[in-house]
């Protein structure tokens, strides 16, 4: 469909057998490739042997580290998350139109299978996921985020189905009046869903290509990554519709509660994790809008990504108000939470 772009603890040694490869020092502009619907799926291969590596848990939030020989994290998992963070090859990710400033990455997050517990290092599954997971280098969630930043180039599975590439807001509600929200991921899809909860969801034809805040956060995480999702903003598996639903019944950890004050407890953070914004004071409290945190900057701010109407689509740029945590800015100022799902 035609349409314009853009205007814009004390630790415990154990020896794990994993075959751990090391990370690269190159750094290039990463543009994910994709196969087959562009999904992830978890699959565990027979594990090699490795030197012995550290586990230590900490606190706050309750997390399991794992280290190797040097003392170099290699793995971070969260107590009641899935998502972890892995040491891999370095990327720089990059959004030239809206901003000079660029975010160069060791991290890469990943979905368990199962949200984390202390004693999950006991798991069937653990340690030839671990192994596979840190030779991976297929797509992860930042590197699939950016499959919809501007320029991105479409990508469809063997159904025809564009499930990636450069991706809107949402229609226009009159000249000089913005761009409307309510596009979730199966309109950016062009595809009727069935969810758990509720009826099936037909997708809008003008909405073709196109996702708000909590749609950009439901692809990335949901449709892409396997986390299941709800039709409704109600408790339950997997991610409610909107942002507010997100961060108050979403599945995981919150690493920074909600206290309906700005929140600057930045070092809480991880790559990956969701923040939430109160942007718009005529609706009281309420989160209205969500991002996915990347990390530091090329300027020391901490950077993060999201779909909003002034950029017309995902951005890590500063357009409408600089993607930035720390700053003092629009957003800045906004942040009130932020979830590890």
């Amino acid at each position: 469909m035609p349409r314009s772009r853009r205007r814009v603890s004390a630790p415990v040694r154990i020896a794990i057998v994993l075959a751990v490869i090391a990370g690269s020092g190159a750094s290039a502009v990463y543009f994910a490739q994709g196969s087959d619907d562009g999904r992830i799926s978890v699959v565990a291969q027979p594990a090699a042997s490795s030197p012995e590596l550290k586990i230590t848990r900490r606190e706050q939030p309750a997390r399991t580290v794992v280290t190797d020989a040097a003392g170099t994290e290699l793995a971070t998992f969260t107590d009641g998350s899935q998502t972890v963070v892995l040491k891999g090859p370095q990327r720089t990710f990059a959004d030239p139109r809206f901003s000079t400033a660029t975010v160069t990455t060791t991290a890469w997050v990943r979905l368990a299978p199962e949200a984390w517990t202390a004693q999950s290092v006991n798991a069937s599954w653990f340690t030839n996921w671990l192994d596979t997971e840190l030779a991976n280098t297929r797509p992860d969630v930042l590197a699939i985020a950016t499959d919809y930043l501007d320029g991105a180039p479409t990508r469809t599975d063997d159904k025809g189905v564009a499930y990636a590439g450069d991706a809107s807001f949402g229609p226009e509600i009159g000249t000089g009046k913005g761009r409307d929200e309510r596009s979730d991921f199966y309109d950016y899809l062009g595809e009727d869903w069935n969810f758990p909860d509720t009826r099936t969801q037909q997708a809008e034809p003008a909405r073709y290509r196109m996702i708000d805040c909590s749609g950009f956060v439901r692809l990335v995480y949901g449709y892409r990554s396997g986390i299941p999702l709800r039709g409704t903003n109600t408790p339950g598996p997997g991610l409610p519709r909107r942002a507010w639903a997100i961060a108050e019944y979403g599945q995981g950890t919150a690493v920074i509660p909600n206290q309906n004050v700005r929140a600057t407890d930045y070092d809480a953070l991880q790559p990956g994790d969701l923040v939430f914004f109160n942007i718009d004071p005529y609706l009281g409290d309420q989160i209205d809008h969500a991002g996915i945190y990347l990390g530091l900057d090329s300027t020391g701010h901490h950077r993060f990504m999201s779909s909003r109407a002034k950029a017309n689509g995902p951005t890590l740029g500063d357009l409408g108000g600089t993607s930035l945590l720390d700053d003092g800015g629009y957003y800045s100022q906004a942040l009130r939470t932020a979830r590890r799902l």
